[in-house]
């Protein structure tokens, strides 16, 4: 009996020891969980946030340009004499713009330009204070020129080419030349050639080219357009 006293002794201080590492190991063990759980709550990534709901309201679409619009008047050339017969009278449109010639074929002419209104109206300005006041209707142009001292009625019909308004400008022999051609649904030519400002006659000039000599150099009149 005396013998079993310390081995009794023994085997309680064995139990207790393995009582207590179980106890370390179980603490360790709440205590890394614990600290596992505090670190999950610092690197929480913040919510994404989302785009806000469309308010309902379709977005303004873009205004469309606002582009000139064509006029109404078709373009067309218009050649024809003043109520008197005493002097021509050319109008070329284009794109609600006009050009026009006034020429009498010895040394009295007036070039003229202005806008076509869309109900075939217009109010032609030139130099000297000269104006063209006119209408279209149908394939005719009805109308006035003012040339200061006195005014021409007139009528211009719709030219077919090579009827209509020329002009050629160059230097010939050191003199600037200026002429300006009438051709008439007829055939037949009135113009004005101005060398150095000074007013003569024009010569004729080839209606299907253009072409025209003036002392001695071959010119070529083109089309006038606005």
């Amino acid at each position: 009996m005396k013998r079993s006293g310390p081995l009794f002794t023994l085997l309680a201080g064995l139990l207790l020891a393995l009582f207590m590492l179980s106890l370390n190991a179980t603490e360790g063990t709440r205590s890394t969980s614990t600290g596992s759980e505090s670190s999950g709550d610092v690197v929480s990534a913040s919510p994404t946030p989302t785009a806000s709901p469309p308010s309902g309201k379709p977005s303004p679409s873009p205004s469309p340009s606002n582009s000139p619009s064509k006029s109404a008047v078709p373009n067309a050339d218009y050649a024809g004499r003043t109520d008197d017969d005493s002097s021509a009278v050319a109008v070329t449109l284009r794109d609600g713009k006009a050009v026009a010639y006034f020429c009498d074929g010895k040394d009295q002419e007036s070039w003229l330009k202005g806008d076509v209104k869309a109900d075939g109206s217009m109010r032609l300005t030139g130099q000297n204070g000269n104006v063209l006041t006119g209408e279209l209707k149908g394939e005719r142009i009805r109308g006035t020129v003012d040339m200061g001292q006195r005014e021409y009625g007139f009528t211009a019909d719709k030219a077919v080419k090579p009827s209509g308004l020329y002009r050629a400008t160059a230097t010939v022999r050191g003199a600037e030349v200026d002429g300006g051609w009438i051709v008439l649904p007829s055939g037949r030519q009135v113009g004005i050639l101005n060398r150095a400002g000074k007013p003569s006659p024009a010569p004729r000039i080839d209606p299907e080219t253009g072409a025209v000599t003036v002392d001695g150099q071959q010119l070529t009149a083109e089309p006038v357009t606005p």
